[in-house]
């Protein structure tokens, strides 16, 4: 599977997000690992095969898809 163009930017993913990963283990077969980011470890602006993270368990991989965006910076509950 290709990263769609949103999890090439690092700018579109950030800590708390739930996302599918490649890690690379799963390169030949494309198998997707689903969780939360913990960490972004990609440090440049973006990445033609995807911004590489490290999810809450600890697996690490390159973003394929965004699942769901997870807390904006500045939210707060209950506003």
């Amino acid at each position: 599977m290709t990263p769609d163009n949103s999890s090439r930017q690092r700018a579109n993913i950030r800590p708390g997000m739930t996302v599918d990963i490649i890690q690379k283990s799963d390169q030949r077969s494309g198998k997707l690992t689903r969780g939360t980011v913990q960490e972004i470890l990609t440090g440049s602006v973006s990445h033609p095969h995807g911004i590489k993270v490290r999810l809450s368990d600890g697996r690490v991989g390159r973003v394929a898809a965004i699942i769901s965006p997870g807390p904006h910076p500045g939210d707060s509950s209950g506003a």
